[in-house]
């Protein structure tokens, strides 16, 4: 029946790097190399539950867009791929703003863990916010679900990727990160997390919250340049 209500348990949640929507990758995958945790709860933490996934290297996520809100439906959407001035139908894109909020995500599994009794798992490739809740975790199949060949609409080709670099009075506490939160910084802004519609000539000042950081940067000449990372 058309707009019957359903209703979903929420097997868990995952951390990862991102405090805010703005500077999540707007895919994962490959795209990224943050890491994340998918931290399940009772009764779905079973490390019964989780028996076998050790085998497969990428999984796919389910998860809820908790932090688009409520809304009425809208049949169109302004894809940030067009640079959002162009309408498409929704179920055309992978816009949070959808009937269900459900999202779809692909990660590659490094490991399952188990503490205090409760399964964990460790995946890299995230595209979600911290916290995001989860609603259900497959397998990736690559015989079935990637099909060489198959058409990308509006999304076909990778994004354009940016040079990043540091500038001097930045270099000090940017340099004090762990190595690993330093690759993932630069990866993420090298995708270009700016408003599509800003275009090539802004010199307005981002701040993307990161590892619990604040990465200020701008647009300079073509390329990302991070001013400074504040506490």
């Amino acid at each position: 029946m058309g707009g019957a209500a359903v209703t979903v348990p929420v097997i868990g949640t995952i951390r990862t790097p991102f405090g805010s929507k703005f500077a999540v990758p707007r895919q994962g995958g490959g795209n990224c190399p943050a890491h994340g945790r998918v931290i399940l709860e009772p009764p779905y933490s079973a490390p019964s539950a989780v028996k076998g996934l050790e085998g497969f290297s990428h999984l796919h996520l389910i998860f809820h867009f908790h932090l688009a809100g409520p809304g009425p439906f809208h049949a169109t959407v302004r894809p940030p791929r067009l640079g959002g001035n162009t309408r498409l139908g929704v179920f055309a894109t992978r816009s949070p703003y959808r009937p269900s909020r459900l999202g779809l995500s692909v990660v590659r599994l490094l490991g399952v863990e188990v503490q205090a009794g409760r399964a964990q798992l460790v995946v890299e490739g995230v595209d979600l916010v911290d916290g995001t809740p989860i609603i259900d975790i497959k397998p990736y199949l690559p015989r079935f679900d990637a099909i060489p060949g198959a058409s990308a609409g509006f999304a076909g080709g990778p994004p354009p990727s940016l040079g990043v670099e540091v500038a001097p009075g930045a270099q000090a506490r940017f340099g004090a990160l762990p190595r690993a939160e330093r690759e993932s910084i630069l990866a993420i802004l090298a995708q270009d997390p700016r408003p599509a519609y800003r275009g090539a000539g802004d010199g307005h000042r981002y701040g993307a919250t990161l590892f619990g950081h604040n990465i200020v940067f701008f647009l300079d000449g073509g390329r990302i340049l991070i001013t400074a990372v504040e506490d």
